[in-house]
């Protein structure tokens, strides 16, 4: 029998939004859509240029319904203070669909 995951990670969900800039064009902000209890878990991370590195993550709450804004999408970010982690994929994580994993990556400088 697989373990449940441990939700212990508080992650707020981000959504971008895009604002008129009053010349035609826009500019993206992003906007909180709520606090997620998670399980982040370390996957394979790699050196994407100069001094910049890209570590990939699994991340994983339970399920929300598609189409509820609690349910993460692939042109989302997590934050946790000032990381940021965005979000690739969205995969339910059980055959009873009473969690969601996320495939995430957080681009770090240096």
């Amino acid at each position: 029998m697989k373990r449940p995951p441990n939700l212990t990670r508080k992650l707020v969900l981000e959504d971008p939004q895009r604002i008129p800039d009053g010349a035609g064009g826009y500019t993206e902000t992003w906007v909180a859509l709520g606090t997620l209890w998670t399980e982040v878990k370390s996957l394979s991370g790699r050196m994407a240029g100069d001094n910049v590195s890209l570590q990939k993550y699994r991340i994983t709450l339970r399920a929300s319904p598609d189409g509820f804004a609690s349910r993460p999408r692939p042109d989302q970010r997590f934050r946790d203070s000032n990381r940021l982690y965005r979000i690739d994929a969205v995969a339910e994580n059980d055959p009873d669909a009473r969690y969601l994993t996320c495939f995430a990556v957080e681009e770090v400088s240096g």
